[in-house]
């Protein structure tokens, strides 16, 4: 039987656990919740008890700039996320007795949730990270008494499979299900999903809210994909905010090359630097940003051309599949200062989400 830590009592906050995996829109989710509990008069805070990185208090996760500033928190980062997970976590982690991170972790939820009616718990890249130490999402969920609220972004008839299985999994440890969010719904998915993914779901569990996707909340930026390559930017700079929605490889022949290239729009045109005839092509059609692989500086004939259609030129010295894998997961990180932005957030869960039904989950039905 699971054991909790933190007992549900008369003025202890409710605990609202937002689980998937990378993605899946749980930040966006969360931030868009956070603005509708505060819009209700409900005092809100935020914890994420594991965060990708090094030294909470040195680097520093953007989704915790971001809620601290929404949710107006004065408190330091390594508070608010106390525990750092990545693909090597363990080389360092296992020398440490899980106790005490646990007993870290626990701590840092209690002064977060002081004064709070909610704390929306923001879970890790994938809810089995840190089960190593007994600290996966499942075990901080009981652990602090949570309900569950599971985001799901929907990408084929697997993502149903996920969204159901996770369903199961939860009821099956004696977590208390608040529902699931089918998020970055794809136009062309959204009859699919409502039609035939609604129906399957509801007969294991709750569902309660499908929000299609908006480039202007998910789609990154051309900055961001600079960020996270380290690139040398050689033209464009003043176009570093153009959103990026699909990704294209330049591995065809030049023959083929156009009439592909102009099914995707806003892309990022990845190809090795050596590539100029391609690079050429991807000028001519809706490119967001030119990524030039291998470190090869480009024809100069490139660089004229993207200035001349303002688009960013960014130069890696990293091979193509590299680059590819860098960017595969990369999302929009979402900045305070992106007020508009905040606002679409807000109005996807208001728009899309039983809102009533959430709150009254939460034991707000009344606000």
């Amino acid at each position: 039987m699971i054991h909790n830590f933190v007992k549900e009592v008369d003025g202890m906050p409710k605990n609202l656990y937002l689980m998937g995996t990378a993605g899946s829109g749980k930040s966006v989710v969360a931030l868009g919740l956070a603005r509708v509990l505060q819009e209700k008069g409900i005092k809100t805070a935020y914890f994420k008890p594991k965060s990708s990185g090094g030294d909470p208090d040195r680097r520093i996760d953007e989704d915790i700039t971001l809620m601290t500033e929404v949710l107006g928190m004065d408190l330091p980062p390594g508070t608010i996320s106390p525990f750092r997970t990545g693909p090597l976590y363990l080389s360092t982690c296992h020398l440490q007795e899980p106790g005490n991170i646990k007993k870290k972790i626990l701590d840092a939820y209690e002064t977060v949730a002081k004064d709070a009616e909610v704390v929306l718990v923001e879970g890790s890249t994938t809810p089995f990270a840190a089960a190593g130490l007994e600290m996966d999402d499942f075990r901080l969920a009981a652990d602090l008494s949570a309900q569950v609220l599971v985001v799901t972004k929907v990408i084929n008839d697997y993502s149903l499979d996920a969204a159901v299985f996770m369903n199961k999994l939860l009821t099956f440890k004696g977590l208390e299900i608040t529902g699931h969010i089918f998020n970055n719904v794809r136009r062309i998915l959204l009859d699919k999903t409502r039609g035939i993914y609604k129906p399957l779901l509801e007969k294991k569990g709750e569902l309660l809210g499908i929000i299609p996707e908006d480039p202007l909340v998910t789609a990154p930026t051309v900055l961001e994909y600079q960020t996270a390559l380290g690139g040398e930017v050689l033209a464009g700079e003043d176009q570093m905010g153009r959103i990026v929605e699909d990704v294209v490889v330049g591995s065809m022949n030049l023959e083929s090359a156009l009439a592909y290239l102009r099914r995707s729009m806003n892309k990022a045109f990845i190809t090795g630097g050596d590539r100029s005839d391609l690079a050429l092509t991807a000028l001519e059609t809706s490119t967001s940003v030119l990524i030039l692989t291998g470190g090869l500086y480009p024809d100069v004939r490139i660089l004229a051309k993207a200035e001349e259609r303002k688009v960013p030129v960014i130069l890696v010295h990293s091979d193509t599949y590299t680059t590819i894998e860098r960017v595969h997961h990369l999302s929009r990180h979402i900045k305070p200062m992106d007020k508009k932005v905040i606002e679409l957030a807000h109005r996807q869960v208001m728009d899309n989400c039983r809102v009533d039904l959430l709150l009254g989950k939460l034991g707000f039905g009344d606000r």
